[in-house]
């Protein structure tokens, strides 16, 4: 009788429980049958939900609702805590699957080249974003001494950073935010943040939900200068051609066209402003320059070489994150990204490294919002099942599941499971009960993982 096909999963966010997801909706899942092993070097699954989208954010961390029908699966086991390649490596991997699919995704900042951006006071949006949802690797402070604040971006990531700087820390008591956060975010003294594009409000990446959203804290006053609303002929065919621009765009001239009113935070949404450095005195950023720019005719800009210096105390990079390099595999240093052919690992040689695999923002960089991952994972999964269909992935030679049991009890590895995460989730809303929250986030690594009872 033949055994189910074994695959490995590296990264227990959404991409690796979409790709999940796609092996048990697949006819090989009926028969012979699949047994699927997550692994995930945090305590906990769901990765980007639980440690990269902002605490007052509930409703797309609702996501998880949908992951959690997923990993419910009998042919689904997690193995959290578990550090790739630390405790386990690829070599160790082909001991026991047919494929490994990596779904790593990327926690780093992507570099910003401009003179002072490694001054005190100059801060990745990553590490800020670790911080505040209560990442167990980061530091438990934070310094939020400055009055006025840069964000340099026009994403999401910007709108999260700039919206948690602005609002006030009773406002976000109610989310899951944990003591420490909630206690360093009283300290803040932030009243001015200055969100800063380079080019127009059409070419902002903002979703408009999100965009819209800033404007219900009854604690930020959001501001855009009249002067920024431009466009040219390539921006109003980008209007044209994306309803999410034509709503960002529409949004943000509204605003500029309204009365400033009197709520305690200011918010100011900057376009064509380009950075061009960090200003510091004795170490410490004092200030940010950048010089305006203008629209070509094509939807990109060029600078006008008029420069503006702005009187500020930090700055934030949200210029995007960067994908850690995975040993064993080859990479693309430009993207930052796993070099692939629909899915499969495609060596220097051209060759596609057998049985290995990659979907999610390994695979294609960080762009796009969660669900966007889906449509990657069954590509993946679909070359993962060609390969299968016509014998080429690798045999094996353990891939009874109890081996990678007694490997990781071997190596002294306490991994966390589905059943952990339960417990771990109960644990956490039984802290926020008393507060009347739905939850309140663990922090420490031990702590998650002994409540996870592993």
């Amino acid at each position: 009788m033949p055994r189910p096909l074994r695959v490995a999963i590296v990264g227990a966010g959404p991409a690796g429980i979409y790709a999940a997801d796609a092996l048990l909706k697949s006819a090989v899942a009926v028969e012979p049958g699949v047994s699927i092993d997550l692994f995930e070097r945090m305590p906990a699954p769901f990765g980007l939900i639980r440690y990269g989208v902002a605490p007052d954010h509930p409703r797309i961390k609702g996501i998880i609702t949908a992951l959690h029908q997923v990993l419910d699966k009998p042919q689904i086991r997690l193995f959290g805590n578990v550090d790739y390649p630390g405790d386990i490596n690829l070599d160790d991997l082909r001991a026991f699957y047919d494929a490994v699919i990596f779904s790593t995704g990327a926690t780093a900042d992507r570099a910003l080249d401009i003179p002072g951006i490694g001054l005190d006071g100059s801060h990745g949006a990553a590490d800020f974003v670790s911080w505040y949802d209560g990442h167990p690797d980061v530091p438990r402070t934070w310094p939020l001494e400055a009055e006025k604040v840069a964000v340099l971006g026009v994403g999401n990531v910007a709108l999260d950073v700039a919206r948690i700087l602005a609002k006030t820390a009773e406002e976000l008591l109610p989310t899951e935010i944990p003591p420490n956060v909630h206690e360093g975010l009283k300290a803040n003294k932030a009243v001015e943040v200055h969100v800063f594009g380079r080019r127009g409000p059409a070419q902002a990446k903002f979703s408009p939900l999100e965009l819209r959203e800033l404007d219900h804290s009854p604690n930020i006053e959001v501001i855009v200068d009249p002067e920024d609303i431009d466009y040219d002929d390539g921006s109003i065919a980008t209007r044209r051609g994306s309803k999410q621009a034509d709503m960002v765009a529409k949004t943000l001239e509204n605003w500029a066209i309204r009365d400033v009113g009197d709520r305690r935070h200011k918010l100011f949404l900057h376009f064509f402003e380009s950075p061009t450095e960090i200003l510091g005195e004795d170490g410490k950023v004092v200030g940010l320059r950048t010089e305006r720019t203008a629209l070509d005719g094509t939807g990109n800009v060029k600078g006008t070489g008029e420069f503006k210096d702005w009187d500020l105390g930090a700055v934030y990079r949200a210029v995007g994150y960067l994908s850690d390099k995975l040993p064993k595999l080859p990479w693309d240093v430009d993207s930052g990204t796993v070099p692939d052919n629909a899915g499969r690992v495609i060596e220097e040689t051209g060759e596609h490294l057998r049985s290995t695999y990659v979907t999610g923002w390994i695979r294609r960089g960080p762009v796009g919002l969660i669900g966007h991952t889906k449509g990657d994972a069954n590509e993946t999964v679909a070359s993962l099942l060609d390969d299968h269909r016509n014998g080429r992935l690798q045999t094996p030679v353990s891939p009874d599941p109890e081996s990678v049991d007694a490997f990781l009890a071997d190596r002294n590895v306490r991994f966390t499971t589905w059943e952990g995460w339960y417990r771990l989730d109960a644990a956490e809303k039984a802290l926020g009960e008393p507060q009347g929250r739905e939850r309140v986030k663990l922090v420490e690594r031990e702590d998650m993982i002994e409540a996870s009872g592993a």
